[in-house]
Parts: structure tokens; sequence; C-alpha cells
């Protein structure tokens, strides 16, 4: 292996980690997938056994020594075996599961004394480079609404909590109104979009969201509304939902990917 590539390890291997890890696999200039974690180690030794070079299958909290890249691809229920040994051994780590940020402040403060870096991927969003611009002035007014099929919607704490019957929705119903701190502890395996627009723009107690149940949606949309002192636009997404796991999009995976290249990559565009 070249001393000059950067080594990868996927946490999780469903419908995001394993699209990452058979890219890296398939061959990324300056990258080499190093390691894979996932709940049943054996397995993910087959699930990975037909890759040209099948990586080392270890439990989450060994990531950290096998890598210089740590991506997190896993239920937000095992996010700090994930987060904490990759930020104590100083690595690069990309979480998908934003949203568990929000209440880790502290992460990011002990990111800053090992060297490591945290970066959140895009994921299922666009214009976070206007976002992230306006941020540098006044943004006056930042919202997100998300409407989604009922099904991309179940199971998530919030619902249950509320007893909200998604089995039979026959029209738009919005299930939630709030903040991306609320949505976040909610829905967190949902809203992680909303969770990195925050994080690009005015915080999380700051950053309003809608979310719908919506029968008549095949996709997820996302529309983004930003006013500032500088600019006002808003962006219209619809996203196709993953067939493994209709709680994300297709474009996740991808967005990881482009991360990833962009670490290595010697020609940049966008801020």
């Amino acid at each position: 292996m070249s001393k000059n590539k950067k080594t990868v390890a996927v946490a999780g291997l469903g419908a995001i980690g394993m699209r990452v890890a058979r890219a890296l696999d398939a061959g990324i200039d300056g990258l080499a997938l190093s390691a894979v974690s996932t709940r049943d180690i054996e397995n993910g030794k087959d699930r990975v056994s037909h890759f040209r070079k099948p990586p080392t299958v270890i439990p989450l909290a060994l990531l950290a020594k096998s890598a210089d890249i740590v991506v997190e691809c896993a239920p937000a229920a095992v996010f700090d075996d994930i987060a904490r040994p990759a930020v104590d051994a100083g690595c690069i780590f990309i979480p998908c599961s934003c949203g568990q940020l929000i209440e880790r402040q502290g992460l990011i403060d002990h990111a800053k004394s090992t060297g490591a870096r945290i970066i959140v991927p895009t994921g299922a969003l666009v214009g976070f480079d206007a976002v992230r611009a306006a941020a540098e002035g006044r943004i006056s007014d930042i919202r997100i609404i998300t409407r989604k099929p009922p099904k991309g919607i179940m199971g998530a704490p919030y619902i249950a909590q509320k007893r909200i019957d998604l089995t039979n929705v026959k029209e738009p119903l919005r299930v939630f109104e709030g903040s991306v701190r609320e949505a976040a502890a909610g829905f967190p395996a949902n809203l992680n979009v909303a969770a990195a627009l925050s994080m690009a723009g005015s915080g999380p107690d700051k950053t309003r969201v809608e979310l719908w149940a919506d029968p008549t949606k095949k996709r997820n949309e996302h529309l983004i509304i930003v006013d500032s002192d500088a600019t006002r636009f808003e962006i219209k997404i619809e996203g196709v939902p993953s067939p493994e796991n209709p709680a994300t999009g297709l474009l996740t995976p991808l967005s990881v990917i482009a991360t990833l290249k962009g670490l290595v990559s010697t020609f940049h565009v966008g801020s």
C-alpha cells in the first residue's frame, strides 16, 4: 500500500455503509479501505468476502486503531462507541448520524486537543456552501420543511411517544414542528439532514423544522428556506429513498463518497 494513501474504516454495512465500502474497494485514488464493522462480525465477513481486497472486520471500538479516517454509518445507539475512539485517536471522523453531535459539544471540543477533525457530509441536502457563507453574516430565518412517505418515519421515538398511527395515512399529516435540537432527539434516524443544516447555519435552536408524513410522496422532499442580510434563497430537493432503508436517501452514501474524495483531491470545487 502506498504511504500516500489514507486508510478508511467504515462503521456499519447497511444502506449507506455498504455502498461506501464498495466504492472504496472498487478504487478511489488516495484512499484504501482498511476495516469495517457491523453488529454481527461473522455476517460482516461474509458480506465483504467478495470484495477485491476484503477488509478486516472488527468491533466498532477498534476501528480508530485501523484507519486514518473513520466513517460512521451505524444506528445512533452506538454512535459513542465509534465517535469517542476516533476522536481520541486524532482521526478524521465522518458521522452520518450527525444529529448525535448536537448534544455532544464536548466531543467537538475534545477534537481540538487531540488533532481530530469532524467532517459532517452534506448528505441528502444541497446548498451548504451558500448556507455557510450566509452564516458569516446574519441569518434572520432558516427553516427546513421535510415531507416523507409515512413508512420512512415509522418507528421513530417521537412517533412512538406521541402514539401517532402512520399505518393508514390518507392525507399529508404534519407530525412535528419545532427546533432541530428537539427533532434530533425525536427522530435520530430521520432528520440528520436538519441537524447538518443547523450546523452549517445558525445552530440547532434557531433552525426550525417541519416534518410531514405524506402518502402522496414517493420521494423524500426537503425545502430549505434561508433569509439573511446578504441573501435569500429557497432550495427544494427530492431525494429517492433507499430500497434497503426508506429512512435514508440514495444520495446520502454518494455524499459520503464525495466527502472522502474531497479529502485527498488536488482539485476542489466549492467553499
